[in-house]
This record gives C-alpha cells, structure tokens and sequence, in this order.
C-alpha cells in the first residue's frame, strides 16, 4: 500500500518527526562509555510515553522477526546493523552504536537512525563508514522531490556508497510511512534513475542507507532480531524520514 497524506495532515507527520528527532538527539547526549543498552531502551520508552506517543515496536512481529520486538528502540553496536535488539550489554570506549526508532503520534509514523562511535576512541574507518552513510542519505534526499522516480533517490545513494567502497546489500532499504511504519514503495540503496514508482506530494518515505565494511551477507543473532555482518565487520546506518512537498523534500526528523 502507498499511502498519500493529505496537506492538512502534514503538521502531524511534522510533529512526529520532531519528536523522532528530538529523542534520539537526547539518547545520544546521555549515552557515554559504560552506558548499558537496557538503559537505553527505558529512557526511549519514558520520552515516548512523556509525548503521548505510541512506539511502532514493542509489538512489531514482521515474518524476519522471531515474536514481537519487545523494545522501544534499536540499538545496534559495532557488527550489528539492524534491529539491534536492547539486551544487557555496557558500551566501552570505541563501540559503534546505531539507534533507530519508529513511533506514532495522531496517527502518523516518522522513522529515523543515527549512527555514533561511543566514547573518546574514534576509529577512522569508523568515522569514515559513519559519513558515507550520511552522504548518501543526504543524496538521496536532494533527488526526491515531485516527479522524480524511487530509482532516482535509491541511484543516488548507491553512487555514494559505492564511491566510498563500500558493498551495497538491497535485502533492507528505505520504505514508505504514513499510518503505518512500512509501506510500499520500497527504496533500495542502489539502483537505476528513472526506474519506479512517481513521487507525488503527501507521500511520506523513510530513507535508510547502511552499510558493512566488507560484506554483503547478513546473518540473524540469536535472538532472532538483530541483524549482523555475516564476517564480522563493523557497520552503520542513517535515516530519515522526509515529506514530499510540491516544492521539494522535507525533512521531518
């Protein structure tokens, strides 16, 4: 299903992507070496509870998923990539840690990732993984817009990645919001321009590139969630969600 918002829908969508934002600019100021990721998801759950918002994933239970989430936020570190599910584990100097968090409010969803090296220890490759990804979540942003094709936003995200070197994986990628947290399109992180389906205004897409150092097998923990580099390497991943308008891409986290 793809979704359209409505222009009087639009303060909402931007109310939820403030909050989106707003959460994980304060997680991340609060989080410091020795900072244990169950903490992490508490102070999630009481920011979202304190804004009347809903958390799209405490009970998210996808086919690649095993059960319902159980969390407010995911928090992936070092060769964990996505849907890094909170258990008991103290950051240490150096951790490459990535939050991700999803919530509703009045009925919209906003979507957003950030990536951060723990600490004083900032590796470069790290650093460096860390800015490809936001390049190229910033490149696929700048060709969004009304009349432009999904194959233009996942083209220009590819090209960044791929100039920085590192391999692409197409198995997750961005994806359409609104009511829900997953909707169609679905927008990979490579692809051809002029290809897929036609933005149009009101539609909302969450943007997503990631990236692992060497590989592009993933493999699932034993937890059933949490997604890592099938060789180990370190990883990362940005996003945002952003409101196609007539004049352009909005960001909204």
């Amino acid at each position: 299903m793809i979704e359209i918002l409505a222009p009087t829908d639009l303060p909402r969508a931007r109310r939820t992507g403030a909050l989106v934002a707003h959460v994980l600019r304060t997680l991340k100021s609060r989080i410091s070496v020795g900072t244990n990721l169950l903490d992490i998801d508490r102070w999630a759950r009481s920011m979202i509870v304190e804004n009347g918002a809903v958390s799209c994933y405490v009970d998210y239970e996808p086919p690649f998923g095993r059960g319902p989430f159980g969390h407010h936020i995911c928090t992936s570190v070092n060769d964990a990539v996505l849907h890094g599910r909170p258990h008991d584990y103290a950051l240490v100097d150096g951790d490459l840690l990535s939050l991700d968090l999803a919530v509703s409010t009045g009925g919209v969803v906003a979507d957003s990732a950030i990536s951060f090296v723990v600490g004083d220890a900032q590796p470069p490759e790290s650093v460096a993984m860390i800015s490809a990804t936001e390049r190229a979540l910033h490149a696929g942003i700048a060709a969004a817009g009304p009349g432009a094709r999904v194959g233009d936003i996942s083209h220009a995200i590819g090209t960044v990645l791929g100039e920085a070197g590192y391999p692409i994986s197409t198995e997750f990628g961005g994806h359409g919001v609104g009511a829900t947290m997953h909707q169609d399109p679905h927008i990979a992180n490579t692809g051809r321009p002029g290809r897929g389906y036609t933005l149009r205004p009101g539609l909302l897409l969450a943007l997503e590139p990631w990236v692992m150092a060497d590989t592009t097998e993933l493999v699932t923990d034993v937890d059933g969630w949490t997604l890592r580099s099938a060789t180990g390497c370190r990883t990362a991943h940005s996003e945002h969600t952003i409101a196609i308008t007539a004049d352009g891409a909005e960001i909204l986290t």
